[in-house]
């Protein structure tokens, strides 16, 4: 059987990217994963890297190799790389799996000769591009980590089109598209309530993902709609700031998260899975998140902003309604127009959707990859 080491700078049982690619391979090749935080739940040998705490110190060093693009010393100084250098040193595997141009450098190190597969969660020289510090310091640097290192890795994987066409259009390479989709679950539609919308959106309490503008949005909608948010608190601030927001509507509630596995079947029971994203940078533009995914397989109706990848598929598989920009009033007056028979029809197609799109499908593609370079 052959090995495969998969490399994350991410808390490995709380990234679902990642754990998806175990839980593919774990049956089929012998596993070898590190990354932050404890061992995951998985048939795997796992090496736990540094995550530390860093002093004020150590930034203004790093800051200044940053300023005066210093990459290559900024990335061989970082105690997750020095660390995973040393840790990981003489292991022997058949490919390495780098997830993130973050990874990439030391990935392509340890493997020596065999083969690297990259896969980019995101379009890296531009992820935070809507903050100027980051734009100074970090965007030339991710830049300069990509322009050295994605020519020289065996093969690539990026989550949609959009980010694939601007890697290839300024890196010259050629990444196939892997949907952060979910695995296919055998659930239905739920059976909805008489002249009751319930709406929910799922995910991390993180600032500049505007989720206020969901709160607001309620503003204009009737009282037939109900809004329900079920956030990770990552942020405990801004967490507070949006129940302070929704304090004066009784409609909005907040509910206590749940483990990934169980996101889908926690969320059965809603109509409609809700996502203003307004597109602050790149990778909000071109956004296609797990929770997309987690609505599908749900079952539920999606109701979103012009969102440019997750609208070409909530149009072609006819799975809700999308506003004509990303105001609240906007995505407020196309969910008016729901009713309980529209409703269930785009729960029925997001069933029929479902098992199309899902890991084990979308899967297939980083299994051709690892096939054909193994």
């Amino acid at each position: 059987m052959k090995s495969i080491l998969i490399l994350s700078f991410s808390v490995i049982h709380s990234d679902p990217r990642v754990m998806r690619q175990i839980r593919l391979l774990e049956t089929h090749y012998h596993l070898t994963v590190s990354g932050f935080g404890p061992k995951p739940d998985a048939d795997i040998r796992f090496f736990g890297l540094e995550n530390p705490q860093f002093k004020l110190w150590h930034k203004l060093i790093w800051a200044f190799k940053l300023l005066f693009r210093l990459s290559e010393s900024y990335y061989w100084s970082l105690p997750q790389v020095r660390h995973g250098l040393k840790a990981l040193a003489g292991l022997s595997f058949d490919l390495l799996i780098a997830n993130d141009i973050t990874t990439l450098p030391l990935g392509l190190k340890l493997a020596a000769s065999k083969p690297v597969l990259i896969d980019a969660h995101e379009y890296s020289p531009r992820e935070f591009e809507d903050k100027w510090l980051w734009r100074l310091l970090f965007a030339p640097y991710h830049d300069a980590l990509c322009a050295r290192y994605l020519p020289q890795a065996a093969s690539m994987t990026t989550v949609c089109k959009g980010i694939a066409d601007e890697y290839e259009k300024q890196y010259g390479v050629t990444p196939a598209v892997l949907y952060n989709a979910s695995p296919e679950l055998c659930l239905g539609p739920s059976a909805g309530l008489h002249g009751r919308v319930r709406l929910i959106h799922h995910g991390a309490a993180i600032r500049s993902r505007h989720l206020g503008v969901m709160i607001k949005m309620m503003c204009y909608l009737d009282e037939r709609f109900t809004l329900d948010f079920m956030l990770v608190e990552t942020d405990a601030a801004y967490m507070m700031e949006l129940r302070d927001m929704a304090r004066s509507d009784g409609r909005i509630s907040f509910v206590e998260p749940v483990a990934l596995e169980r996101i889908c079947q926690r969320i059965n029971g809603y109509d409609v899975g809700l996502f203003l994203l307004p597109p602050v940078n790149f990778n909000y533009r071109h956004a296609l998140p797990n929770k997309f995914f987690e609505f599908i397989q749900a079952r539920l109706a999606v109701a979103i902003g012009p969102s440019t990848e997750m609208a070409r598929i909530v149009e072609e598989y006819s799975l809700g309604v999308i506003a004509d920009s990303f105001d609240p009033e906007a995505l407020a007056a196309v969910l008016e127009q729901l009713t309980d028979e529209s409703i269930r029809g785009y729960k029925l197609a997001a069933d029929r959707a479902a098992r199309e799109l899902n890991y084990e499908t979308a899967g297939r593609v980083l299994l051709h990859e690892i096939e054909r370079l193994v």
